[in-house]
């Protein structure tokens, strides 16, 4: 894995998306701003799952409003965030904040899965309920704790405190590959 990282790092496109002027702060603004647009909308709809706005409104109102623009903001936000991975791979890859990023999207990439292959299914049943039932308010607070966290690690991301030419802690090393990268 990390011979590809180390080739991809070295393609000219991979150099020149770094070193850009202009393409660099236009990918990782955009990436922001549909970020927020995302967690925006997908904290709206976790709202609504939890309780706490719009208690009367029916939820697959909520959700057929908003989830075409929650779906465009991720589509845009993926394609600009694996565009800044392919500028810096190696950098990237051996960050630890990066990593727990990673796993977090894992988590809740599985999460809305479950939401809407499942729970939202039988949407119909519960609608109109003032109090929706558990498994879809537990959704969507796990929904909101993991898109908080995502946003957290993925700012922590840009800081070089443990890079691994810096000497980190023994455990950061191994948790980021460190090792293998140094050898």
């Amino acid at each position: 894995m990390h011979g590809f990282l180390e080739w991809l790092d070295a393609t000219p496109w991979s150099i020149a998306l770094l070193e850009s002027y202009w393409m660099w702060p236009l990918i990782e603004s955009t990436h922001v701003l549909t970020l927020g647009l995302f967690v925006g909308t997908a904290a709206f709809n976790d709202f609504r799952l939890l309780g706490w706005t719009m208690k009367s409104v029916p939820v697959s109102e909520v959700t057929g409003r908003i989830l075409p623009w929650t779906r465009a903001s991720f589509v845009v936000m993926a394609i600009t965030g694996l565009l800044i991975f392919y500028s810096d791979p190696v950098r990237y890859y051996h960050n630890i904040f990066f990593r727990f990023k990673v796993l977090l999207l894992v988590l809740a990439g599985l999460n809305a899965f479950w939401f809407h292959r499942r729970i939202h299914r039988s949407v119909e049943e519960w609608d109109h309920l003032e109090v929706l039932p558990r498994a879809a308010r537990r959704a969507g607070a796990m929904s909101l704790i993991a898109w908080a966290l995502i946003v957290i690690s993925g700012r922590l991301v840009a800081y070089s405190w443990f890079n691994c030419d810096l000497g980190p802690p023994a455990w950061f090393d191994w948790a980021q590959g460190c090792s293998i990268w140094i050898q």
